[in-house]
């Protein structure tokens, strides 16, 4: 059914053909085999891993290499009309239409699944405009075509995606430096003493770390990028990637006069402040959490399809524990809630470590788990409280 002009109707009609989109609709064929479901992406509308953007290259895996599924391969898997390479100008909500710059495409329930856009800092120096992002699969084939033949890459950034491109381009060979304002890798979800450890294995394997500062400018000097760091450091690189975190896309919720946040506010039904229109994965926010990882995606699908075809279901969150993909240590962490009241306590274990945030009265909250200790994962799991009951 993928066809390039729109329906003239559609029952549901979805935004995004990234995880969220792609596993929304499944979840509706599991109940509902007819209903008509219309997907408009600007990208192609293949399928493909995300998470794997930032392991592929120690697997020697190209870029076209990640697509499991053509469009035209989901569009008949899943029974939907695909509209790709289309873009949305505007929603209108009062005629429940969109207008794309391929027609107007009508809806009965629109759901935005946008995803999210790396953060660019605004960076000084003559060659600030060559600092690549990679947030799809266009991106990592650029990326993958920028460090062909090459050897250093730095990357700004020492989070969740910049920790794991460093331990995936130091196993293809490259040199890697990591830059971040944080004290230390994974400020935002590892206990001090887990940060080290992990620093440690990845410095074992090559990486080199500059961290406590910031990238002041990054110029261009013949075949090489200088990049100067505010602690008077330099560091010269061939390629210079830029990992700083995600922001939800909001504009086109804004301009439709949707309530946005950090995210696009939704209720427990993921439905927004106007009827009929629902967001999920990385664009979303429920309760004030924006959480961009596979687990919410797959839990808040699960609760939007039944809503979607008229069996209304609140979301709920149960502890999802977030895997890190650095094979230089595997690390499992399940952060404590903002602003919980505890404490972290790190326990070495052979071939590993163990972090445990409990509260004042001994109640687990949060863990960390490395190497050997990772075998923890489901019973410890099975003690912290839901993120969203």
């Amino acid at each position: 059914m993928d066809q390039t002009t729109p329906q003239s109707q559609s029952a549901i009609v979805i935004i995004g053909s990234g995880l969220a989109g792609y596993t929304l609709i499944r979840e509706i064929r599991k109940l509902d085999k007819a209903v008509p479901i219309t997907l408009v992406t600007r990208e192609p509308g293949y399928f493909y891993s995300k998470p794997m953007l930032s392991t592929a290259l120690a697997s020697k895996k190209e870029a076209a290499q990640l697509i499991s599924t053509p469009a035209d391969g989901m569009a008949t898997q899943l029974e939907l009309t695909v509209l790709a390479d289309c873009n949305v100008s505007s929603i209108d909500a009062s005629k429940k239409t969109i207008q794309t710059n391929k027609g107007e495409v009508s809806y009965d329930k629109l759901i935005m699944a946008l995803g999210a856009d790396q953060i660019r800092l605004p960076l000084q120096g003559n060659a600030a405009s060559e600092v690549i992002t990679v947030n799809d699969l266009e991106d990592y084939a650029r990326f993958r075509n920028a460090i062909s033949g090459k050897k250093k890459v730095a990357i700004l950034g020492a989070g969740l995606i910049g920790c794991e491109f460093a331990n995936d381009l130091v196993l293809g060979g490259y040199e890697v430096d990591v830059i971040d304002l944080a004290p230390q890798a994974l400020g935002r979800l590892l206990p001090e003493a887990a940060a080290l450890e992990l620093q440690s294995k990845l410095s074992a394997a090559g990486v080199r770390w500059h961290l406590s500062t910031t990238v002041q400018a990054i110029d261009r000097q013949g075949d090489s990028l200088q990049v100067s760091l505010a602690n008077g450091n330099t560091i010269s690189c061939d390629v210079f990637l830029s990992a700083v975190g995600l922001k939800p896309r909001l504009e086109l919720a804004k301009a439709t006069g949707i309530k946005t946040d950090i995210g696009i506010q939704v209720n427990r039904e993921l439905e927004t402040n106007l009827k009929n229109i629902f967001a999920i994965g990385d664009c979303a926010e429920v309760n004030g959490l924006v959480l961009p990882y596979v687990m919410p995606i797959m839990q808040a699908a699960r609760a939007l399809a039944p809503t979607l075809i008229g069996q209304t279901t609140a979301l709920t969150y149960p502890a999802m524990p977030v895997m890190v993909k650095t094979p230089a240590l595997a690390t499992i962490v399940s952060p404590p809630a903002k602003g919980a009241e505890g404490k972290w306590t790190t326990t070495p274990v052979e071939g590993g470590l163990e972090a445990r945030f409990e509260s004042n009265d001994g109640k687990l909250l949060g863990f960390a788990l490395m190497g050997a200790a990772t075998a923890q994962r489901s019973t410890l799991t099975k003690e912290l409280p839901a993120i969203l009951a």
